[in-house]
């Protein structure tokens, strides 16, 4: 018997993250490295209020930038064959998880550039099902049936079949 097409399981969005505090020189090499990585516009992030770390509010602290369909498969698989096929349990949640890169030439094909000098991102992996584009439309992600959320038991499933993913 055929499983129900809405019950399947996809990658909605890949985001690519690095913090750099109030470091402008870092900034720069960090948004020049999710362009080159991704071959997409990068988003700057900026803080939302005063901290007790002394950056005000407003002020650049970071870059992303978000990947989908093809360019997310792809890019999924350079980042699992980094971490070598493995991750921790408590890296997965309900419907997605994040992996950390510590240096990004981990990556398969990406070249040291000098210039970049030597940085990681963060990489959260967001999961769906069909309807979900529904859900965030028309009503309150609350009301959403029980049985299409994605647990973390099915985040780790996917994983293995999809990805041979080994979780410790």
């Amino acid at each position: 018997m055929k499983e129900n097409p809405m019950r399947e399981i996809r990658i909605e969005k890949i985001t690519l993250n690095i913090g750099c505090g109030t470091d402008k020189n870092k900034l720069e090499r960090a948004k020049r490295l999710l362009e080159t990585l991704s071959e997409q516009k990068v988003l700057t992030t900026l803080s939302r209020k005063r901290s007790t770390f002394g950056v005000t509010k407003r002020k650049p602290i970071g870059v992303k930038v978000t990947l989908r369909k093809e360019n997310a498969k792809k890019f999924l698989r350079n980042v699992l064959s980094a971490v070598d096929n493995e991750l921790k349990e408590s890296q997965i949640n309900d419907g997605n998880f994040s992996v950390g890169i510590k240096e990004y030439i981990d990556l398969p094909d990406v070249q040291y550039d000098p210039e970049v000098g030597i940085i990681g991102l963060d990489v959260c992996v967001t999961l769906e099902r069909p309807g979900f584009r529904v859900m965030r439309k028309k009503i309150k992600k609350s009301e959403v049936g029980k049985k299409h959320k994605i647990s973390k038991v099915e985040t780790i499933e996917w994983l293995k079949k999809n990805f041979g993913v080994k979780i410790d």
